[in-house]
């Protein structure tokens, strides 16, 4: 008589607890994904490969197979956390340089600027040059070098791809008398109006360019430009003519080359476009309604967001925003093979295969990241006990048949 079958039935009953007992114990592990053990009966086999008995010799683990079923996402404050909307895994860096993986997107900064979780271990990505394109080399992504220079380099006015230079738009008093008399900015008798604009060296200084409109005749105008409110900078008159209807005629491109030499050490001569396109001469008081310009000075890295894309843009205190990097995700083609190392992390195997490497939200296969947002535990903890109740009574029953069969040996023992 064995006791064979009953015995295996206790130790995958106990296994099957075991691992019950992993997932409620990790119900609140931030990516935790849960397991179930599987189970496969055992038959006595002969040397061909047949089954010598009908009765089988009991049950065993097959497996202890991980679920990899989406978990609630949940709001923090920490624009680093990432939760993965999708398929996809952080791919990261240990610190001797081998790769993890792991959906717990709990992250911070060190104090080399590197992204790492509370292990130290890197969050891998696409770092982007100074001027925020984003490269295609996988790399730890780093925010900041604390060695260097963190700051947001100024731009000149006129500077930008674009040479926007200073945009403004303005309606002039039609009803305005001319003025005969010789310009002087020192004078405010020699001119009708006038307004200011912050434009910036290519150190990022700041100065002030005044525009001066003295009206010459019916629709006729000249435009005059200081910088700093320094007489010897003014500019020679740009002559504006208005038609009609008030609309702008010239110049007829309604831009006007400015050009001014700066001290500061900058390069001089401080030039760019005034363009004035869309302004107005109406018979109602003088505004503004607009005033642009592309220049700005330096910036200190003041926050930072990541997009649903992977891509950290940050924020600096000069009002500008640049591309730090990219994180990027991990997919398997069988996740399954994935082999479970503790803290949250897996390593590839031969059997998960090799790694797909994506930006999230490319594919199918990436889903979206979102920001200041972590993924729950997908343990269902209501389902986790119901399975342990069934788990104990397999194990209540696999005793009771141990008990069954003592007690027949027992029957045998005691034959006269």
């Amino acid at each position: 008589m064995s006791f064979q079958q009953a015995l295996s039935g206790l130790d995958a009953a106990s296994a099957a607890l075991d691992t019950i007992g992993n997932n409620v114990a990790n119900s609140g592990t931030v990516g935790f994904k849960q397991s179930t053990t599987q189970f496969a009966d055992v038959f006595a086999a002969s040397l061909s490969g047949g089954g010598t008995a009908p009765i089988g010799l009991g049950a065993r683990v097959a497996a202890v197979s991980q679920q990899f079923t989406q978990g609630n996402v949940s709001s923090t404050s920490n624009p680093l956390d990432m939760a993965i909307n999708g398929g996809g895994f952080f791919r990261l860096q240990n610190a001797t340089g081998d790769t993890l993986y792991s959906r717990n997107g709990q992250f911070q900064l060190d104090k080399d600027g590197y992204i790492v979780n509370a292990k130290g271990q890197e969050l891998m990505g696409y770092n982007a040059d100074g001027n925020g394109a984003i490269s295609s080399a996988l790399a730890p992504l780093r925010l900041f070098d604390p060695t260097t220079a963190s700051d947001a380099k100024p731009q000149a006015t006129g500077g930008s791809a674009t040479a926007t230079g200073v945009q403004a738009n303005v309606n002039l008093d039609s009803t305005q008398p001319a003025i005969t008399a010789t310009f002087d900015s020192t004078i405010a008798s020699t001119y009708t109006k006038s307004t200011a604009a912050t434009v910036y060296d290519s150190l990022g200084n700041a100065h002030t360019m005044s525009m001066y409109f003295q009206k010459t005749g019916p629709g006729a105008w000249n435009l005059y430009t200081t910088l700093d409110n320094d007489p010897a900078t003014v500019s020679a008159a740009t002559a504006l003519t208005f038609d009609a209807t008030g609309k702008l005629t010239a110049p007829t491109s309604g831009t006007a080359a400015e050009s001014f030499a700066v001290t500061t050490g900058a390069t001089t001569p401080l030039a760019f476009n005034l363009d004035l396109t869309g302004s107005t001469q109406y018979g109602s008081a003088f505004a503004v309604n607009s005033m642009v310009q592309d220049g700005y000075a330096s910036g200190k890295l003041a926050g930072f967001s990541i997009g649903t894309d992977g891509v950290i843009v940050g924020r600096y205190t000069n009002g500008q925003s640049k591309n730090l990097g990219q994180v990027v995700l991990a997919n398997f083609r069988n996740a399954q093979g994935l082999q479970a190392i503790g803290d949250n992390t897996w390593t590839a195997t031969s059997d998960s295969g090799s790694e797909l490497i994506g930006p999230p939200g490319s594919s199918s296969q990436f889903g979206p990241v979102q920001s200041a947002a972590l993924e729950d535990s997908n343990v269902d903890l209501t389902k986790e006990l119901v399975d342990m109740i069934v788990q104990q009574r397999a194990y209540q029953a696999n005793a009771q048949t141990i008990k069954t069969q003592d007690q027949v040996l027992q029957t045998l023992v005691n034959l006269r």
